[in-house]
């Protein structure tokens, strides 16, 4: 008779911060398809960074940092995507716009914050 281990899988959870994140990030997009967008990507990756939603409505492109917090006990969540966060998104944004966004490079773009706190959102569009 064959020895056989047992292959339990262990079941791993995110980390409460990457669990709290996603939970933000599916909030918002509820948000926006509310609002007519469609949703192109989800933490779309290259090397000048991620951008955490690429919706679009007609021909305006929004690129998307969604911030959530607990608490204002670290500041509001907008407050977390500074000017160095910033000229990532829009280098990475300029990366998805000559590749997989091409159809949309010549349409119009914004770059909107979603700050998130227990029963709260806010969109600010045009952010930056």
């Amino acid at each position: 008779m064959a020895d056989h281990k047992s292959s339990k899988r262990k079941t791993q959870t995110a980390a409460p911060h990457l669990a709290l994140g996603e939970w933000g990030e599916r909030r918002a997009e509820r948000f926006y398809r509310n609002d007519g967008f469609r949703i192109v990507e989800r933490n779309w990756r290259c090397p000048e960074g991620e951008i955490d939603l690429i919706l679009a409505k007609g021909n305006l492109v929004v690129f998307c940092e969604v911030k959530t917090r607990r608490s204002l006990r670290f500041g509001h969540p907008a407050e977390a995507v500074g000017v160095q966060r910033q000229r990532r998104l829009r280098k990475a944004a300029m990366v998805w716009r000559q590749g997989p966004g091409r159809r949309w490079a010549k349409g119009n773009m914004r770059f909107d914050v979603v700050a998130i706190l227990p029963g709260h959102l806010e969109r600010i569009e045009g952010a930056f």
